[in-house]
């Protein structure tokens, strides 16, 4: 784990980039105190496939009344 300042960070940020993507945890600093942390993105999971939630969720009736006038007031 590195401790880096917000001017280090700036200057340095593609190379703290590159640590976080082989897996090192970057804290990002203000003074002494932690503000941020950089970490990898996890892998992707894939591609999203249309119909994929098909039958896995309901819409009720409910959903298609009109709003109460007092829930529309506050709309405008």
């Amino acid at each position: 784990m590195s401790i880096v300042t917000i001017h280090q960070a700036k200057t340095n940020l593609s190379r703290l980039i590159e640590k976080a993507s082989e897996g090192e945890e970057v804290i990002i600093a203000r003074g002494a105190k932690p503000v941020a942390r950089l970490v990898p993105v996890g892998e992707v999971k894939g591609k999203r496939q249309p119909g994929s939630l098909k039958g896995k969720l309901r819409v009720g009736p409910e959903f298609f009344e009109p709003l109460p006038m007092s829930e529309l007031a506050g709309w405008e």
